[in-house]
């Protein structure tokens, strides 16, 4: 299969990207770009994902419209439903595709990094089905708040590290296995997230992540009785699911709006909008947008919602936003909480609050939205959200 528009040689996407990482990981680096593109091109990789993400995964995931928002809001809202993929969201689309390529690289041991906890979950899920042995690190403040999905991944015998440094969130989570794998490159492989840290993982994340917009294609612009989009909204924190879905809609001329995490309002510094109030700097191996002070200090992300609570984004929406492919937004965390609530009780879905951010900046835009057909990602399902929901007052 071939490759669309990817970054060049030194996995730059303009002025971002790159690969900032210790000498040590050089090798491993080259050696995963080399057999990552081995594997994109050979179909007996692609026959052996694509078995699993139908039988295994559940793909494709609906596209839904939802009838009662519509009417409430005076727009055309349709929902693609990655809550409905296996483990709850759409990051079993990578850890599937990751550890498949671990174990066609030899490696039986996987590390991972978790904010939201659902992408430990997806990672425990893959390593349980392929039979790799799998440690997932999250930041300590998330371990309590998403306790169910820690128990999760222990039921299926990963091995959770809570890690106790910094602010003891996703940052901190990603430091951490950035340590463990340069202390185990050998016999380990690191399944990231989203689509951050050094070349390649931006590329190959966003090639198993797009099949998200590849499948809306097929579901929207393909059918003759469901109108194309004209506004394609999704939540951004590393920005996996947005670019899953923004990707094969690049060219389209479509109206791409990524959502960030506005925590207590830009204008307190206590936020994760790296895009809408960031800088470019480098973090986690990436030139990129990022969240620091006057001396190039990484400074501490907030958000409600802890798949957002990081305080850099991918590459590629770097140079989206650059460029103008996509615009970036930013919604507090009472709004995300708002549209939750209204979700849940207007069609009966409860939302990740991560997705709950897309939806409230849609709720929020109603007037310039009139009429126009609307898709938002809702990129997972809320049952890990609902007692950190009801501790706020829900």
């Amino acid at each position: 299969m071939t490759i669309q528009s990817p970054p060049d040689d030194q996995g730059r996407f303009g002025d971002y990207g790159g690969r900032f990482a210790p000498e040590i990981l050089m090798p491993a680096l080259l050696e995963l770009d080399e057999a990552f593109h081995e594997a994109w091109a050979d179909p007996g990789f692609h026959a052996e994902l694509d078995e699993l993400l139908a039988n295994y995964v559940g793909r494709p995931t609906p596209v839904y419209r939802a009838a009662r928002l519509s009417e409430q809001l005076g727009i055309d809202l349709w929902l693609k439903r990655e809550d409905l993929a296996h483990t709850g969201a759409h990051k079993v689309n990578n850890t599937i595709g990751q550890a498949l390529l671990a174990k066609r690289m030899g490696k039986p041991r996987i590390i991972a990094e978790t904010g939201a906890g659902q992408h430990g979950v997806a990672t425990a899920t893959a390593c349980a089905l392929l039979g790799l042995e799998c440690v997932v690190y999250m930041g300590a403040k998330d371990v309590e708040r998403q306790a169910l999905n820690v128990y999760r991944m222990r039921l299926m015998d990963a091995e959770v590290i809570s890690v106790e440094k910094g602010a003891a969130t996703l940052k901190d989570a990603v430091s951490e296995a950035m340590r463990d794998w340069v202390a185990s490159v050998e016999n380990t492989h690191y399944i990231i997230g989203s689509v951050v840290g050094p070349h390649p993982f931006p590329l190959l994340v966003r090639e198993f992540q797009k099949i998200i917009g590849e499948e809306l294609q097929e579901q929207m612009d393909q059918s003759p009785i469901r109108p194309t989009p004209e506004v394609i909204v999704a939540c951004v924190g590393g920005g996996s699911n947005a670019m899953g879905i923004f990707h094969p809609y690049r060219d389209s001329g479509i109206d791409l709006v990524g959502v960030e995490a506005a925590g207590h309002g830009i204008a307190s510094g206590h936020h994760g909008a790296s895009l809408v109030a960031g800088s470019p700097g480098v973090l986690h191996g990436s030139h990129t947008y990022l969240l620091q002070d006057e001396q190039g200090q990484v400074l501490e992300a907030h958000s409600i919602s802890a798949g957002l609570d990081y305080p850099g984004v991918g590459p590629e929406h770097s140079y989206f936003r650059d460029t103008g492919i996509a615009r970036y937004v930013a919604v507090t965390d009472d709004d995300a909480l708002d549209a939750l609530r209204v979700m849940s009780a207007t069609e009966g879905i409860i939302p990740a609050l991560e997705s709950a951010h897309g939806l409230a900046w849609i709720m929020a835009a109603a007037d310039e939205l009139q009429g126009k057909t609307v898709v938002l990602n809702l990129s997972g399902r809320g049952d890990k959200d609902v007692q950190q929901v009801e501790k706020f007052g829900g």
